[in-house]
């Protein structure tokens, strides 16, 4: 027998089911491979990451790290960004360590070159960080899910600043996410903005540090054109904004448009007063529990808020434990069942996984860079100036299901 007390922490701690069902018919503890780029230009992400979803693991849990009993044994992965290693690692995981569940990969092309594993070992695949388009695309299989936002709903929530007649360059780097991006973007701005015309587009590799010639040639291409001027930049990693305004862009009458990125990051774009854009997350725009939770440990514990990819790995942690909870099992068939439709909590509210590609639709946020006079400290530097509801998103369904 179980004491009232006793049941109620249990309760609490999330180590007991719903007073309907059956319980978990496996034992022993539930394995989570987290696939990450801990070393080389994403090291921020996978440290966020990591971070992010032991954080969500434990308010999930209430401090047990178990799911219905079962502890999580979560098993950290360096992919170094590189595809070959992403693909070899996520194989590993599910072969050898026997994974119930798989978070990753450490960036878009590597998460590209994973996701046959997923379908080959039938699988769960989560994807955390990585916003390629063509992962919830023409590269899906019904093994993935992703948590992470999509270059489209990046695009969107950015598009939703510049209305009206505006010429739109892009600079972004030939690489899998650099190329999405720049196709995300123009098909959003033909949804929303049909006074827009779409301008030259430059891509640049990755390890890139010299923008001189490519930054040229955007201006040349935009001489003799009316009106509002933009260059749309999205970006993984270092974000070459700081080079690119040193070159007065302003002169040929061309705003810059980053997006949002690490709050490390934008922290260091604060003269950049009324700079646009939209962003996945800052954490003073969602008002919720976990937000709540969130904002005040991080404080607690790290003495700064949590950053982009800290909710990203939250919410990679609540699709696991909310999916496990549901299907009352880690078979992979019914933890489809119980995802396809699902909803989930995060900082940044509810996500849903849509059935048709698995993509988590959420909101987005148009923010605007405060001025100086307005910023209470070194990490207030943005303004909400509109949440946009996921249900107003329009994102394009790219794959072709046929099961």
């Amino acid at each position: 027998m179980i004491s009232r007390r006793r049941f109620s922490q249990a309760t609490a701690a999330g180590l007991l089911l719903p007073t309907t069902g059956a319980v978990l018919a496996q034992t022993g503890d539930i394995k989570v491979a987290l696939i990450v780029a801990k070393t080389g230009p994403f090291e921020a992400y996978a440290k966020q990451d990591e971070l992010g979803f032991r954080m969500g693991l434990e308010y999930l849990t209430g401090g047990s790290m178990a799911i219905d009993g079962r502890k999580v044994q979560i098993i950290v992965k360096d992919d170094q960004l590189r595809p070959d290693l992403s693909k070899a690692l996520l194989a590993e995981a599910y072969a050898d360590d026997k994974v119930d569940i798989a978070v990753g990969a450490g960036g878009s092309s590597g998460t590209v070159a994973a996701l046959p594993i997923a379908e080959e070992y039938k699988k769960i695949l989560i994807v955390e960080p990585s916003a390629a388009d063509s992962i919830t695309g023409d590269k899906w299989n019904r093994y993935v899910f992703r948590v992470a936002r999509t270059t489209s709903l990046d695009a969107t929530a950015s598009v939703s600043a510049f209305g009206g007649p505006v010429t739109v360059a892009f600079l972004a780097q030939d690489n899998v996410f650099g190329r999405d991006n720049v196709t995300a973007y123009k098909e959003a701005f033909g949804r929303q903005n049909p006074k827009a015309k779409m301008g030259h587009e430059e891509f640049v590799p990755q390890g890139t540090t010299d923008f001189t010639a490519p930054f040229q040639r955007i201006a040349d291409s935009l001489k003799g054109t009316t009106g509002r001027k933009v260059l749309v930049i999205p970006w993984g990693g270092e974000h070459p904004i700081r080079k690119l305004a040193g070159m007065n862009p302003e002169r040929f009458g061309i705003e810059l448009s980053p997006g949002g990125s690490l709050l490390s990051v934008m922290q260091t774009w604060r003269e950049f007063e009324g700079l646009e854009g939209g962003t996945y997350y800052h954490y003073k725009f969602p008002r919720n529990k976990a937000n709540d939770w969130l904002v005040t440990e991080h404080m607690k514990r790290y003495r700064m808020p949590p950053d982009f990819f800290v909710c990203g790995g939250f919410s990679a942690a609540s699709a696991v434990v909310t999916a496990i909870r549901k299907a009352r099992s880690t078979d992979t068939e019914k933890l489809i069942a119980a995802m396809e439709g699902m909803d989930f909590e995060t900082p940044k509210g509810t996500m849903t996984f849509r059935p048709e590609d698995h993509q988590a639709m959420m909101p987005m946020y148009h923010f605007k860079m405060k001025k100086r006079a307005q910023q209470s400290d070194e990490w207030d530097i943005l303004e909400l100036v509109r949440e946009i509801p996921a249900s107003e998103i329009k994102l394009p369904i790219r794959n072709k299901r046929t099961g």
